[in-house]
C-alpha cells in the first residue's frame, strides 16, 4: 500500500499592526507547532509577519530563529507560498487585519484555511454587530447602546461600558453611579471609535461555550466557568487575562483552577446554554468551530456577551481545553479540523456531510471520567 505524504500545513503568525498581538500570536502558535508536531503527518511551516508588514519564513519561533530568517516583500512572500505547494494553513493571528484581510489573502490563493471567513471574523469582532445577528436569531442579549464620540447616554446604571472591537475586556469597566461614565467613556474611547453600553446582567455565572464541526455535525462541548463574585470581581478585568513578567514576556492569567475550570455537563444550565451557543453558530455563519462568552442571569438564563471565532489549537486554548474535557485530545481535535478544511472530513478522508451551518441538530459530546464538575462560589 503506497503511503500518504504528510499534509503541508502552514501556520500564519504574527501581527502586521501590534506587537502586543504579534507577542500573543507567537505564544499560542508555538506551543501548538510543539503540542502538535507528528512528522508522519503533518510537514509545518510558519509564515510570520511583523509591524512593518514583512513577510519571514523562520524555522521556528525563537528569537534565534526569529532574527536569522531573511524578510520579504508580500509579492515575494507570496511566491515563497506558493513554492512550498501548502495544503492548508492555520491561522494564528489576533489582530483585525490578521483575522480578515491575511485570511481573505489565501482565499484569493486558493489555500483553504481552518476557522471562519473573513467575513464572519469581521462580524464577530465588532460586538454590536454581532449581537444583532444572534439577537435576530432569538438568542438573548442585553440591551445596549452604541455610542460615538460626543453621544448622550441612555442606559440606567448598573452598566457595562467597552469598546466595540476590542479584546481581553480591554477598555471595559462597570459603571455602577452617573457620575462614572465619563471616565469610562474616555477610557474605552481611547480603544475604539465606538463604545457599546448595555445593561449589567446581576450574576450569576460567567461561561464560555465551545462547538466544533465534526463530519457535518455540530458538536457542542463542555462548558468553562470563570472565577466572577457579584462583590469583589463581578465582570473579568484585562488583568484577569493577560499580564507581562519582568522579562516583558506575556502571561497568560485565566489558566488556572482559581480563575477557570470545566463545568460537568450534567449541570442543570449547560442544555440551555448549549442551545443558545449553537444559535449563535448558525447564525453568524460560522464554519468548523466557534466560541461564545455567555452570562448567566440568577434565573438561569443565558445571555450573550460576545463571540470569540478564533482559536491556535495550544494546549492552553480553551476549545482545545473545552475539547480534552470531552474525551477529544488535541491531536485528534487538530487533525479532525484541518480534514474539515481541506473537505474530507478528517486527514484520513473519512467523507463528512459537509458543513452543518444550517442544520438544526446538535450533537453533544460525552464528557470523559473525572470531568471536573463546576464549583460554586458564594457571593459574599
Amino acid at each position: 500500500m503506497a503511503s500518504t505524504a504528510p499534509l503541508r500545513v502552514l501556520h500564519l503568525v504574527g501581527s502586521p499592526t501590534s506587537e502586543f498581538f504579534g507577542d500573543l500570536s507567537r505564544l499560542y502558535a508555538a506551543d501548538c507547532l510543539e503540542a502538535t508536531a507528528d512528522e508522519t503527518r503533518y510537514e509545518f511551516h510558519i509564515a510570520h509577519v511583523t509591524p512593518d508588514r514583512r513577510w519571514s519564513f523562520p524555522t521556528d519561533l525563537g528569537g534565534a530563529a526569529l532574527t536569522r530568517a531573511p524578510t520579504w516583500s508580500l509579492a515575494d512572500a507570496v511566491a515563497r507560498i506558493a513554492a512550498l505547494d501548502i495544503d492548508v494553513v492555520v491561522p494564528q493571528m489576533f489582530c483585525i487585519p490578521g483575522m480578515t484581510a491575511y485570511r481573505a489573502l489565501f482565499d484569493v490563493l486558493g489555500i483553504p484555511y481552518v476557522g471562519n471567513t473573513p467575513a464572519v471574523m469581521a462580524l464577530g469582532a465588532d460586538k454590536a454587530a454581532a449581537k444583532a445577528v444572534v439577537a435576530a436569531a432569538g438568542v438573548a442579549v442585553p440591551a445596549g447602546q452604541l455610542l460615538r464620540r460626543g453621544d448622550e447616554v441612555r442606559v440606567a446604571p448598573p452598566a457595562v461600558v467597552k469598546p466595540v472591537d476590542a479584546d481581553n475586556s480591554v477598555g471595559v469597566a462597570l459603571v455602577r453611579a452617573p457620575d462614572e461614565f465619563p471616565q469610562a467613556l474616555a477610557e474605552a474611547f481611547a480603544h475604539a471609535d465606538r463604545v457599546l453600553v448595555e445593561p449589567y446582567v446581576e450574576l450569576g455565572r460567567e461561561v464560555r461555550c465551545g462547538a466544533v464541526e465534526r463530519e457535518g455535525r455540530l458538536v457542542c462541548l463542555p462548558l468553562e466557568e470563570y472565577a466572577v463574585d457579584s462583590t469583589r470581581k463581578p465582570i473579568r478585568p484585562y488583568h484577569d487575562k493577560i499580564s507581562r513578567g519582568a522579562d516583558g514576556g506575556l502571561n497568560l492569567v485565566a489558566k488556572d483552577a482559581g480563575h477557570a475550570w470545566i463545568v460537568d455537563p450534567s449541570d442543570p444550565v449547560t442544555p440551555a446554554v448549549w442551545e443558545a451557543a449553537a444559535a449563535c453558530h448558525r447564525a453568524l455563519g460560522c464554519r468548523h468551530y466557534s466560541l461564545f462568552d455567555f452570562r448567566i442571569d440568577p434565573a438561569g438564563r443565558p445571555w450573550f456577551l460576545e463571540a470569540g471565532l478564533y482559536s491556535s489549537f495550544a494546549r492552553t486554548s480553551v476549545i482545545s481545553v473545552m475539547a480534552a474535557a470531552a474525551g477529544m485530545p488535541l491531536d485528534e481535535l487538530f487533525a479532525g479540523l484541518l480534514g474539515e478544511a481541506i473537505g474530507a472530513g478528517t486527514p484520513s478522508h473519512t467523507q463528512g456531510s459537509g458543513g452543518c451551518r444550517e442544520s438544526t441538530s446538535v450533537d453533544v459530546t460525552a464528557p470523559r471520567t473525572g470531568v471536573r464538575a463546576a464549583r460554586r462560589r458564594d457571593s459574599s
